[in-house]
């Protein structure tokens, strides 16, 4: 619980610095947030598989990496969206440990159709980036998609937790993308950061083995 406690300071924090602190507290307070969620995954007593946890700590390790290539100075961006997308495939890899791979129509359906809108809305903005823009945005929904197969066929409430983190994830990469591409969202370091830290502390409570 400390390390909990820690980390939702951690993002507090950095989410209040970003409006106007020195460069160098964000350069410190962003990493060092998802370095204590990585923590809570990598020390949880219980987890559900050892191998679960390997995964989900290697994908938050990847994350922490996409978090200092976005926010160092010039064109990194290429860099960061690589070390997502690796990310969301350890993440997509541990959750098909659980149980394999399932396909249940009505939960793809509006995963697949939230992709295909959001592309529909950033085409004409990516320029060349659009073939990074399609792959990444493919993994990160069917990353979600899969933690949502699982929390169905599973019902227990590790996979509650990855789902809703998978979603998280996807409305904080969906505001950045908006953002970044096609115009500014007001307040866009608040609802980025607070659904992206949201997302990866509930990912690394999946580990956990909850009671049944």
């Amino acid at each position: 619980m400390i390390l909990s406690a820690a980390a939702v300071l951690s993002g507090a924090a950095y989410i209040v610095a970003t409006y106007g602190a020195p460069l160098w507290l964000r350069y410190t307070l962003k990493p060092l947030t998802t370095l204590l969620i990585l923590a809570i995954a990598a020390t949880c007593s219980d987890p559900i598989s050892t191998f679960y946890r390997t995964l989900i700590v290697a994908g938050i390790a990847f994350s922490l990496a996409g978090d200092v290539f976005l926010m160092l100075p010039g064109n990194t961006f290429v860099f960061g969206l690589v070390s997502f997308l690796v990310a969301h495939l350890f993440y997509l890899a541990a959750y098909r440990s659980v149980s394999g791979f399932h396909f249940t129509w009505w939960l793809a359906l509006p995963y697949a159709l939230y992709g295909l809108f959001m592309l529909y809305l950033l085409w004409p903005h990516v320029g060349d980036l659009r073939i990074p823009v399609i792959i990444y945005a493919a993994v990160l929904v069917i990353m979600g998609w899969q933690a949502a197969e699982q929390w169905w066929h599973v019902r227990d409430t590790s996979m509650l937790l990855a789902m809703l983190g998978g979603i998280l994830f996807i409305l904080s990469d969906t505001t950045l993308a908006l953002n970044k591409f096609r115009a500014p969202v007001p307040q866009r370091d608040l609802i980025i950061m607070s659904t992206y830290y949201a997302a990866q502390f509930l990912i690394a409570w999946s580990v956990y083995r909850f009671p049944k």
